[in-house]
């Protein structure tokens, strides 16, 4: 009693990939939580983990997908960088801007010589990858 006959069992190829499904669902949420705190912590990177999430929710959720990139906030950021391979002078300004002030701001609280020169090698890199970045004009 209560034991399922062939019909009625779950293929295991079915059943994996309904598992991998959520698994990419669950890390692409996980990598835009991350990239919506890139937004707002100047050091901590926001397009590669948006991308990461369109690659995974492309995979796994066209709606989540399609969510992602029509989002008012972020998403004409993210078709830009993914489609064109660039950014526009005014998020390049503002991401260059944020950069500095946070750099800034850790300088003045942080009194650790080594601390601040890794703070600045990575303002100066991030920096230049901005600049080097293509420039999209609208």
């Amino acid at each position: 009693m209560g034991e399922l006959t062939g019909s009625q069992r779950p293929e295991p190829r079915a059943t994996a990939r309904g598992l991998r499904r959520w698994v990419y669902v669950g890390l692409g949420s996980l990598l835009v939580g991350i990239g919506i705190l890139g937004i707002f912590l100047p050091l901590l990177p926001s397009t590669v983990f948006f991308l990461g999430a369109a690659g995974l929710y492309g995979k796994s959720s066209p709606g989540a997908y399609r969510w992602l990139t029509t989002n008012r906030w972020f998403g004409r950021h993210l078709r830009d960088y993914k489609e064109q391979r660039g950014a526009t002078i005014g998020a390049k300004a503002w991401s260059i801007a944020t950069l500095w002030v946070g750099i800034g701001v850790s300088e003045y609280f942080l009194n650790i010589p080594w601390v601040q020169l890794l703070l600045i090698a990575i303002g100066v890199a991030v920096t230049v990858h901005l600049v080097t970045l293509r420039t999209i004009r609208n």
